[in-house]
């Protein structure tokens, strides 16, 4: 079964860093793009970060530049969103994406369970 599962989040303290993981199974996923998306209590879901299948990042919240830095390890089928200077509006579930990439052949897109990452002031 094809599956992406999230794992590395936690309780931290404001000025504190995470490291979230993706793996996934099931499927080769070097030819997908890949994204973080968040979604805090009250909020909609936005976009983070993505890493697209050549393995360039891009961060798409502004709220998080220079800050969060988003990166893959083909051999691990892994993606990591390492997270510094975490602030209180950190707080939310983080999900993992995987979408297939344009020379993937496919169509499917795959999300992860979520992890609970939450910064205290």
């Amino acid at each position: 079964q094809v599956q992406l599962v999230e794992s590395g989040g936690g309780l931290v303290q404001a000025g504190g860093s995470l490291r979230l993981s993706c793996t996934a199974s099931g499927r080769d996923f070097s030819s997908y793009d890949m994204g973080w998306f968040r979604q805090a209590p009250g909020k909609e879901r936005e976009s983070v970060a993505t890493v697209n299948w050549r393995g360039v990042g891009t961060i798409h919240a502004d709220s998080v530049k220079g800050r969060f830095t988003v990166s893959r390890d083909y051999a691990r089928n892994t993606m990591y969103l390492q997270m510094n200077n975490l602030k209180p509006e950190d707080t939310a579930v983080y999900y993992c994406k995987a979408k297939p990439g344009l020379m993937s052949g496919r169509t499917v897109d795959y999300w992860g369970q979520g992890t609970q990452v939450t910064v205290s002031s």
